[in-house]
């Protein structure tokens, strides 16, 4: 009975599941649930913004807010330069760490703190989006959304009292949007003076930190604290307006700044070479600095005369007196055609001694370069010369943080009267005719001054600084700047005019500066960004 039993509930249990088997399979395919819906397909524009968070929670700054750039190439550029940036930026922690710790290891009586190890891991941050800011100012300011979330290992080894702790860092995340301007922009490579970083919001800091082997980010209460702790004192030091600033190169020699006056009085000549086949030479003077892309400045020309005498004064802004020199060149005046070199002489300013006047007396030579030289003589020219530096206050306020501020004209400008600083910065939509190779042309008070000219640019970039020495505020004055295509050298037009506007010199005389963007007269769009500043003396 037993067997029998047994086979009978072996062959009932088979039947049974067999049977399930199949009604479940006939229920599930012909007995849906009426309550089931099809789903409604919306595109993405229609939803909201809290609807596409909770959808796509990283969506990147680029896709949400149109200001912000996509950088996609710069994580690229990153991910290829991590492995050398690591290493570079470790080392530079370690050195800029050591007189730290040297400094603090004394003073709290520490045997030793080192760095047992210091990378930064193998995954680099990331910019989700850039925003760049344009202004009329001399700087970069960019926005950058930064994320990182790092695999750092840094260890800690501290020796003190006879005993040895290690703390070490890892697995840190950092989510920040800093504000970082670059400014002023130079010249000179890398073309900044200064790096300036502020926090535009409080920083999101997450990180693991082991002590003595036992994870103290684990202990209740401690994580939180430990994070309201770095955001508050982050926040207090780099929140905007708040900043750091970095120093990149120094100002003056990034700038070329004027750091004096040399005063030169061509005073006479002496037994000049004839140099017309009948009668004697028209001799006058050219005076110019080197390293200095202005116009020369000329004497006025004396007939038949191999012995003139000028007495006639010039004023030059020097940048650097070790490396400018002054060059002398007379010429033989001709009605038609060039005008004949007699000689030429070269006077390096490191030869004067500051506030010490010197007469010089100096031998005419037909060139400065040894295979043009003979033993000719040429004649002797006289000058007076005086070189004053500036003090050192007038060069600190060049210098100075607030870009606002003009400081007074340095010593040796007229009494009563002041220096007059251009700078030309840029243009806009300029159009020509036949080409666009535009340079820009200064005219105030009979002083012509040039920029170099830019080939083939509708929007031109000059950033170039001149300077006027005036006798008297120029408050009735004004000041005409044209914009002028120069035609290429195999070119057969000739060179056009693309707008030209008139400056009244009154406001920034009142103002002390100005920093504006004028629409160029006969021209449909152009627009030139001219900067003036007043210096009284």
């Amino acid at each position: 009975m037993g067997f029998v039993s047994s086979l009978l509930g072996t062959f009932g249990f088979g039947l049974g599941v067999s049977a399930g088997i199949v009604i479940g399979y006939y229920l599930f395919i012909y007995f849906q649930p009426t309550d089931v819906k099809d789903p409604k397909i919306r595109p993405l524009v229609e939803l909201d913004s809290k609807t596409l968070d909770r959808i796509l929670p990283e969506i990147p700054l680029w896709v949400k807010n149109p200001d912000f750039d996509r950088v996609d190439w710069l994580n690229k550029f990153l991910g290829i330069m991590w492995p050398y940036l690591d290493k570079a930026i470790c080392k530079t922690a370690r050195e800029i760490a050591k007189p730290i710790i040297a400094e603090n290891t004394v003073k709290y009586k520490i045997d030793s703190v080192e760095f047992q190890t210091l990378t930064l891991g193998s995954l680099p941050p990331t910019f989700q989006g850039i925003k760049v800011y344009i202004t009329d100012e001399k700087e970069l300011i960019l926005e950058p959304s930064l994320k990182w979330a790092g695999n750092p290992n840094i260890t800690i080894v501290v020796k003190a009292f006879g005993l040895k702790a290690s703390a070490q860092i890892i697995d840190l995340q950092v989510f920040a949007l800093p504000r970082i301007t670059l400014k002023p922009l130079v010249p000179s490579f890398p073309c900044f003076a200064n790096i300036i970083v502020s926090l535009m919001e409080k920083p999101h800091v997450d990180f693991g930190l082991r002590l003595l082997g036992a994870d103290l980010m684990s202990i209740p209460g401690i994580y939180r604290k430990v994070q309201d702790v770095i955001k508050n004192q982050v926040a207090c030091m780099y929140l905007w307006p708040k900043r750091l600033e970095v120093p990149i190169m120094d100002l003056s020699s990034a700038m070329k700044k004027p750091v004096g006056i040399l005063h030169v009085k061509v005073v006479r000549a002496v037994k000049l070479k004839k140099k017309d086949f009948l009668g004697k030479s028209d001799p006058y003077v050219k005076l110019k600095l080197t390293e200095e892309k202005l116009p020369s400045k000329k004497t006025t020309v004396k007939h038949s005369d191999l012995n003139p005498e000028w007495n006639e004064e010039f004023r030059f802004v020097v940048k650097d007196p070790q490396s400018q020199a002054l060059e002398v060149i007379v010429y033989d005046w001709e009605k038609i055609g060039v005008h004949d070199k007699i000689g030429m002489q070269v006077v390096p300013l490191k030869d004067l001694m500051p506030e010490e006047p010197k007469t010089m007396t100096l031998n005419l030579v037909k060139g400065m370069d040894l295979i043009e030289t003979d033993d000719k003589p040429r004649g002797q020219i006289v000058l007076d010369m005086l070189y004053s530096p500036f003090k050192e206050d007038y060069i600190l306020t060049e210098e100075g943080d607030n870009a606002g501020d003009v400081s007074k004209a340095p010593d040796g400008t007229p009494s009563g009267g002041g220096l007059l600083v251009v700078i030309v910065h840029e243009a806009e939509d300029l159009e020509g005719k036949h080409h666009t190779n535009p340079y820009v042309r200064i005219t105030f008070k009979g002083e012509e001054k040039r920029t170099k000219h830019i080939k083939k640019s509708r929007d031109p970039r000059w950033e170039e600084e001149f300077q006027f020495v005036c006798e008297d505020p120029p408050v009735n004055d004004k000041m005409q700047v044209d914009v002028i295509s120069k035609p290429s050298s195999i070119g057969i037009h000739s060179k056009e005019n693309l707008g030209y506007v008139i400056i009244s010199l009154e406001d920034v005389v009142n103002n002390k500066r100005t920093n504006e963007k004028y629409h160029l007269i006969d021209s449909r769009n152009g627009r030139i960004q001219i900067e003036l500043q007043w210096r009284p003396s």
